[in-house]
């Protein structure tokens, strides 16, 4: 390998350390008009009245949008969201009102005096609060909405979907368990928090055409519901992209778009900017799903499991959109990389009157093995067996079954077993979970597994586009939005790779235009690199076929005696005998003037292989190409006295199948690593009962800071995936997937008492203690 394994620096590097890098906000024109979300102040009440008389008279107002039936529903699998609320609100943060004005500071005025009288309506603050009998119910219509995905709603009920997972034979499984354990497991929503807020402009032609600019992890996405939403020729939608400040998920939901178009309408398709403050990116925008969940597991005496009973019940907040696949696939990968044989779990999306849901960095696999894998170190702890031996006993393994019953192999489920293993050399593990450091201090550690396939549709797909300089470099032009995962460099280095020439030799286009690049479904899931990398791949034998063409004419030879490598296409045999790709790649001209060939232009696509949707009965089916697994470990310095705790270190070592560039697959792991560490530790929205947020700033709602962070240890294991280009799993999730898990196991074993709610606080287990005594 010449360029796949190197660290090699990331394209829009520069752009980005030195301030030039543009986002969508940092967009302006002077004939922009400026858009103010006025927010419902409630979780769930009638919207009596709005007065807004007074705001229409200030000076530079040009419009103001209140929700009307004639606006469409949206939703990605049911469309059940009003873009701005009509009748009621569901939700602290919701759009109640848009108000478009000259300037930023005049929209926020006028939206500041618009008056909102409001009855207000019981508060679901939990799944479970929602799914008693006697809960009022959220969306009263929920059997007459319109679908556009596959959604098992319940009717009469505050259920969205429900995902059934059967298989084997429960009640054999329970009589070949002599030892059982169960538990109960929370945790509120969050936010992804990303540094840049959502952002949109929109402007409708005269002619038509409606042009968006968005911070987007899908403008394709965009393209199409829009379309749906609003009835517009697909054609003439254009959806630009340029870089994405952070989007870990939150950015993959449609809605500020929405808004954009809908204000620009209403002022005869001038251009108009939506740009969420901080705490509308906080509670008005989609978020990080909440969990309730029960999980009961079942083995023999010598600790190998027989069945696993799961119930998961995901806050799926005010409107199901994204909630739905989240909670699906959180049922797909129910139980972590063990081999089970006999499992039955329900995964539901419940109705909730808290921040709509989306995908979050792990797409609901981080929040099923927080409470699967703290059940497992309570069977561990109950048998007398090491932790790690007993996830190593039960690891799954090439011929076993997944639990929607897919057929595992080396190519598509990696090595569990030597994540362990180095897991236990990295950290020492052997030298004992727990050490004293004086009479207030101990340290100690905790581990967790993980794993995570992409539940994608099952049509996704993603083209590239190549074409060459008179130099001989080439321009690489894909659909993957740069959201900071690198991918683009990646794709750089798989094209440089193929063709054997220098990556500094590739150029990338990182805006995104739905007009002139090709399609890519969307930039989630870590499959960025592997469907692009494939539609790479394929594009690089396009244009290698046709330089080969061009030269064998020239060279008077054919076309299988060639090879394209080094900046040049020579004979195999006597390589001395050749053509510079700058000769051949704009046409070839003969001393006599003749030319052949032309810019040389290729492509290539893929599409996501031998996909199912999964049966409603059984979840039966193939969600995924293939599943990245992982073993985490986290170690805390804890204080007896006064139950807080310090990050000393934190490791991972994830089967990555192949390593592509590896300064950027520890970037990756680290900072998704740290992302866990921070949702476990300390983030979430804290709701009164009103259902109102209240800790909706950077000042209350509080990340991981700089100087908190342990030390991180990462290690990769090279089980390549068949499928993907030069073996790569995707791995832009994997290093956050156990670590809310492995936190809560080292405080358990600290603090003497269950953690089974996240975060976890020095209150929290303040409290725990509490009850325990």
């Amino acid at each position: 390998m010449h360029v796949i394994g190197k660290s090699v620096i990331r394209k829009e590097a520069f752009d980005k350390v030195t301030g030039r890098a543009k986002y969508t906000a940092d967009e302006r024109t002077v004939d922009t008009l400026y858009v103010k979300i006025v927010p419902s102040a409630y979780g769930h009440a009638k919207i009596v009245s709005i007065e807004d008389s007074l705001a229409k008279q200030i000076p530079g107002v040009r419009s103001i949008i209140v929700g009307s039936h004639d606006l469409p529903l949206t939703g990605e699998e049911i469309r059940d969201r009003p873009p701005i609320a009509v009748d009621k609100v569901r939700y602290y943060g919701e759009p109640v009102a848009l108000v478009v004005a000259d300037r930023p500071e005049i929209a926020q005025k006028a939206a500041d005096l618009i008056d909102i009288q409001y009855d207000q309506l019981p508060v679901m603050n939990t799944p479970t609060e929602a799914l008693k009998e006697d809960a009022p119910i959220i969306h009263e219509n929920l059997v007459s909405y319109g679908k556009l995905g596959t959604a098992y709603p319940v009717p009469n009920s505050n259920i969205a979907n429900v995902t059934k997972i059967r298989k084997g034979n429960m009640d054999l499984g329970w009589k070949q368990s002599e030892v059982q354990v169960e538990g109960n497991y929370r945790f509120s929503p969050s936010s992804h928090a990303a540094m840049e807020t959502r952002s949109a402009t929109a402007e409708i032609k005269p002619d038509g055409y409606v042009h968006i600019t968005t911070s987007s992890q899908a403008p394709f996405m965009v393209k199409k519901l829009m379309s749906i939403y609003f009835g517009i020729e697909v054609g003439k939608i254009v959806v630009e992209t340029p870089l994405v400040g952070g989007a870990y998920g939150g950015k993959a939901p449609v809605q500020w778009e929405i808004l954009a178009y809908i204000a620009s309408k209403a002022v005869g398709g001038r251009r108009v900017k939506v740009v969420y403050t901080r705490e509308e990116d906080l509670t008005t925008a989609p978020c990080h799903v909440g969990l309730e969940a029960k999980v009961r597991i079942g083995c023999t005496k010598e600790g190998m499991i027989k069945a696993a009973e799961m119930l998961y019940l995901f806050d799926g907040g005010a409107y199901s959109d994204k909630a739905i696949d989240v909670s699906r696939a959180g049922g797909v990968d129910c139980t972590g990389p063990y081999h089970i044989e006999h499992i039955w779990c329900n995964s539901l999306c419940v109705y909730t009157n808290h921040p709509y849901g989306s995908p979050f960095r792990g797409f609901g696999h981080s929040e099923v093995l927080f409470a699967f894998e703290r059940t497992m170190d309570k069977l561990a702890r109950k048998l007398g067996i090491d932790p790690l031996e007993l996830r190593r006993k039960n690891a799954i393994l090439p011929g076993h079954t997944t639990p929607t019953q897919v057929l595992l192999n080396k190519s598509n489920v990696g090595n569990v077993v030597a994540c362990i293993d180095r897991l236990k050399e990295l950290v020492d593990w052997d030298q004992g979970q727990i050490e004293e450091i004086d009479e207030r201090k101990v340290r100690v550690k905790g581990v967790a597994c993980g794993w995570k396939t992409s539940t994608i549709d099952t049509d996704a797909s993603s083209g590239v586009i190549l074409t060459f300089n008179p130099d001989g470099s080439i321009n690489l032009i894909s659909g993957v939005v740069e959201i900071g995962t690198g991918t683009k460099t990646a794709l750089a280095q798989i094209l440089a790779e193929r063709m054997k020439m220098g990556v500094d030799q590739i150029h990338v286009k990182m805006r995104i235009d739905t007009q002139t690049t090709p399609e890519h479904w969307k930039t989630v899931a870590s499959r960025g690199t592997f469907i692009a990398g494939r539609a790479v791949l394929e594009a690089a034998e396009d244009v290698i076929r046709q330089i080969k063409d061009i030269a064998a004419f020239v060279l008077r030879t054919s076309t299988e005696d060639l090879e394209v490598a080094f900046g040049k296409v020579f004979l195999r045999d006597d390589p001395n005998v050749s053509l510079d790709l700058k000769e051949v790649v704009y046409g070839y001209t003969f001393p006599n003037g003749h030319s052949i060939g032309g810019q040389i232009i290729g492509h290539g696509n893929y599409i996501i292989r031998r996909m199912t949707k999964l049966d409603p009965k059984t979840g039966a089916g193939q969600p995924g190409p293939e599943w990245t697994v992982a073993a985490y470990y986290v170690e805390v310095e804890y204080d007896k006295r006064d139950f807080t705790y310090k990050l000393v270190k934190a490791a991972t070592v994830v089967d990555i199948g192949a390593v592509l560039n590896r300064k950027a697959a520890l970037g990756q792991v680290m900072g998704a690593m740290s992302m866990g560490l921070a949702y476990a530790g300390r983030e979430t929205f804290i709701f009164d009962v009103l259902g109102r947020v209240l800790n909706p700033q950077l000042r209350t709602y509080r990340p991981i800071h700089y100087g908190e962070n342990p030390q991180y240890l990462v290690d990769f294991i090279t089980t390549p995936h068949i499928e993907a280009p030069y073996g790569a799993r995707g791995v832009g999730e994997h290093g956050l997937l156990g670590m809310p898990a492995a936190l809560a196991n080292s405080l358990t074993v600290a603090a003497e008492v269950d953690i089974n709610e996240l975060p976890v606080t020095p209150e929290f287990i303040w409290r725990c203690k509490g009850e325990k005594r």
